[in-house]
């Protein structure tokens, strides 16, 4: 059992020091993991048969049964490995999917915080056990069934469990159930049922767990259906030609039935499996967890990437640069978490009695805080941040101010009670004991929500003047918050009754400067035909100065940022037309959401927060930061970004691309090799070939070009171009832009050189049925070759291996005497070969050119 130990502080001060983790690896070994078992694998047998209950799988079993009764065993044996080999390769298609999915899933498994030995630890939440003592704050999935013993206004979302949206307010000794949400507050609760003993696993019990094809399975199934119907009316066509040739009823039903089977890529959906599935274990080493199948193929559609700010255009390592107090300014120096600096004004450093009010206002900051500073460690001079940055930031500041550390100020004032920050308040108090026996009340948060004569009984002229420096620092991309304070004989009412009548201590200006690879993130959306949006809860004019360092928007566009009361009050804006927001609550995110869909775009949305969830499951591509992320954002989107880094998200549309662009590759030359098989065994009589091919040879056929070769087409690189063209439009049918043409003129000419070879091997007296054989099978090779997007790449060396593997067991067929006698082949010679040489030549050609031409068209 492995787990990673927190710094962060135990919430409250929960009784006893929580299980040992000796007692805890007994607890689960007695109770097991706290997980719903897991349906049982599908036995080999049960796949086997579902692969076999494939409809053209069964016509080739019929036509096999066909020539044993009909005495033609060569032909038996040739249908027999096709089917073997169709069923082998299905299966482990399916197989290696299945694992590369339940890889994903467990990267994505849920964590929880338990207090053991003593200490906070964050584990996975499966090792989880009774008895164990959950640590609960905002944004966390309860693991487990628990009784609460201790909670700070706490508010609850069961509505996964109970279908009721209202969040449920939770006091000591209530009980929370797993697979609940904290929406706000903190609390310590002991646990009472894991697994499926809890309240989620009786429910989950209940549900089917079997996964439903992905929307591109689907419209290839589709297409599959309508393929099957036209190869067959085709097939039926040439057989009832081949009867009225004279040729025997036997031949031409067993050569009909092969050519239905050839000529339709019936592996298609399991080989769409596997390109999903492994694009999205690529993307996960790329640092992009995918949480749904279906996300891949979507990411390739994004047209809308809205972004939030801290931490994803911004570093998310706050430095407190300037405060301001009624007194006076001040500026900050250094760098980081470390609190190492000093505090000047106008170069020189202060004095007694210009630090007083300063050190004031950052002992309120420091004890108005839930986070704490973690001392460099091994292999690392970084002092780092353990909770909120903007609250770690806080503490540096307070240090370097020379207030007294964090474990001072807690143990001369206990916190005796809170009101937590949420969105919809802007703001966080605590109330402390002094050791005079007075309260003192610390409150922060956002200026306009602290800066108001509710709050504060302040001369509306100091007031006012606050507002403007908190503009003016804001202006400037500051991250502004305003900390107010009083002292009280005696409280014993709730938290948030306290946030009146208050004085104010002061603001401070916090820098959280963008990442270094922001500007080329965007950039690179852009030249994608994405379009970047960004949204935030910050200050207009912070979110207006990163917009124009990013390059997301141009200096003095400040009009085009709008706001959340602006949203409000105007209802009706076309919020298409903006570029920034700020100031935004949980449903104008939403709204956003909606507007970019209702327009046809493909959204994806960043968040990190429990009032992100909503639009992350909303959006089309929900993305969650996995390292600062809550739990309630990771479970709901549908990529986590284990880096946090916004660049990610533009590595993972382009992987979504390279499946897309592998799938319709594969679609092309497949289905333009089957339609070649067709025309060859309807126009070759018309030249003088009675019967082109016999049955072993197409399936032959079949069986190298779709089989390996087929397979390695998906693990082709990225068109250098992928990122340099618009999205495809997510209605678009896979076989449009020029797809289906390309496929149709690739046909013609693989025909056309094929039956071209056939044609001059008779001329030469040759053994033509086997030129044609070799040069048709070899034509479609070049095919393969030609449709590369990079066509020297080192990239996908299985490609050019299963060419030329193919290419072996071609010459083999024609030359080893139990392949002879199987497929009725017989040595060509040097001509012959050259024959089928320059129809491969000649097929590789028609696809780089085809390639070429519809590439420039599609970009015109």
């Amino acid at each position: 059992m492995s787990s990673r130990t927190t710094d962060r502080p135990p919430v409250g001060s929960p009784a006893g020091p929580g299980l040992t983790q000796a007692e805890a690896g007994r607890r689960l070994a007695r109770y097991g993991r706290n997980e719903v078992a897991p349906p049982p694998p599908t036995p080999l047998h049960q796949r086997v048969l579902a692969q076999l209950r494939d409809p053209l799988i069964m016509v080739l079993l019929g036509a096999m049964l066909l020539t044993i009764a009909i005495g033609d065993h060569p032909d038996a044996v040739v249908i027999g490995l096709v089917v073997v080999f169709n069923t082998t390769v299905g299966v482990a298609q399916e197989v290696r999917a299945d694992r590369a999915v339940a890889a994903l899933s467990a990267l994505s498994a849920p964590h929880a915080r338990v207090l053991r030995d003593g200490t906070p630890h964050e584990v996975s939440a499966a090792v989880v056990v009774p008895g164990d003592t959950l640590l609960l704050g905002e944004g966390d999935i309860v693991a487990a069934d628990a009784d609460l013993t201790e909670a700070s206004v706490l508010l609850a979302d069961e509505s996964m469990l109970t279908g009721e949206s209202e969040p449920v307010n939770k006091a000591v000794n209530d009980t929370i159930s797993a697979g609940t949400v904290i929406v706000r507050g903190r609390g310590a609760a002991t646990v009472t049922a894991t697994g499926a003993a809890s309240a989620l696993g009786r429910i989950a019990a209940l549900l089917d767990t079997g996964r439903d094809p992905t929307p591109l399975q689907r419209r290839l199934a589709s297409l599959g259906r309508i393929l099957a119907a036209v190869t067959i009316a085709l097939c039926v066509l040439f057989f009832a030609l081949g009867l009225a040739r004279g040729l025997t009823l036997s031949t031409m039903a067993v050569t009909a039935i092969s050519l239905a089977v050839a000529a339709v890529p019936e592996s298609l959906p399991a080989v769409v499996t596997l390109a999903l599935a492994l694009g999205a274990r690529r993307m996960a080493a790329r640092n992009a967890l995918v949480r749904r199948l279906p996300a891949v193929e979507t990411l390739g559609s994004v047209s809308v990437l809205a972004t939030d700010k801290t931490g994803t255009l911004t570093e998310g390592r706050m430095v407190v640069q300037q405060v301001w107090a009624p007194s006076g300014a001040a500026d900050v120096s250094g760098s980081g978490y470390e609190p190492q600096g000093d505090l000047t004004r106008a170069g020189r450093p202060l004095t007694p009695e210009e630090l007083r009010p300063l050190q004031e206002l950052l002992t309120a900051a420091a004890l108005c805080n839930d986070a704490s500073l973690r001392p460099p460690s091994k292999g690392s001079d970084a002092w780092t941040a353990v909770g909120d940055p903007m609250e770690a930031a806080l503490l540096a500041a307070a240090a370097k101010a020379g207030c007294p550390d964090q474990a001072a100020l807690r143990q001369a004032c206990p916190r005796i009670a809170e009101a937590p920050f949420d969105s919809l308040r802007k703001r966080m108090t605590t109330l402390h004991h002094l050791p005079d026996g007075n309260v003192l009340v610390c409150l922060k948060g956002a200026p306009e929500a602290v800066l108001t004569p509710t709050v504060l009984a302040e001369p509306q002229g100091l007031l006012d003047q606050a507002r403007r420096h908190a503009a003016d620092l804001a202006a400037h991309g500051f991250r502004v918050l305003a900390l107010a304070g009083a002292e009280r004989l005696v409280w014993d009412r709730p938290a948030h009754e306290a946030e009146q009548g208050l004085g104010l201590l002061g603001l401070v200006a916090i820098s959280d400067p963008p990442k270094a690879a922001a500007a080329a993130t965007l950039e690179a959306c852009r030249a994608a035909g994405i379009t970047p949006v960004l949204i935030t809860g910050d200050h207009p004019a912070t979110a207006h100065a990163i917009a124009v360092r990013t390059g997301l928007v141009e200096d003095g566009t400040a009009d085009e940022v709008l706001t959340g009361p602006e949203l409000a009050a105007a209802p009706d804006t076309d919020l298409t037309e903006v570029r920034v927001f700020a100031r935004t609550d949980p449903q104008q995110k939403l709204d956003i959401v909606h507007a970019w869909r209702a327009r046809g775009a493909v959204t994806a949305m960043t968040g990190d927060g429990v009032n992100d969830g909503p639009a992350l499951r909303q959006a089309d591509i929900g993305v969650a930061m996995g390292a600062r992320g809550t739990e309630v954002a990771r479970q709901a989107a549908d990529l986590v970004l284990t880096d946090d880094e916004l660049s990610t998200v533009v590595t993972a549309v382009e992987e979504g691309r390279r499946v897309y662009d592998n799938i319709r590759r594969f679609l092309v030359y497949a289905m333009a090799g089957g339609t070649a098989e067709i025309l060859v065994m309807l126009a070759g009589p018309l030249l003088g070939l009675s019967l082109p091919l016999r049955a072993g040879q197409i399936l032959w056929i079949n069986l190298l070009t779709h089989g390996l070769t087929g397979v390695a087409m998906g693990a082709e690189p990225v068109n250098p171009q992928a990122m340099h063209r618009p999205p495809r439009p997510p209605g678009q049918h896979i076989l449009a832009a020029g797809v289906w043409q390309r496929l149709l003129v690739l046909a013609a000419a693989v025909t056309a050189f094929s039956l071209a070879a056939g044609v001059a091997a008779r001329a030469m007296d040759l053994p033509w049925q086997s030129v044609l054989f070799v040069a048709l099978l070899a034509a479609q090779l070049g095919v393969a070759l030609g449709l590369r997007a990079r066509l020297f790449t080192t990239q996908n060396i299985f490609l050019p291996a299963s060419v030329a593997a193919s290419a072996l067991l071609a010459m083999a067929a024609l030359h080893v005497p139990a392949l002879q006698s199987l497929l009725d082949t017989e040595p060509v010679g040097w001509a012959g070969m050259a024959l089928a040489t320059a129809a491969a030549f000649a097929a590789f050609i028609a696809a780089r050119l085809l390639r070429g031409a519809f590439h420039r068209r599609a970009r015109s």
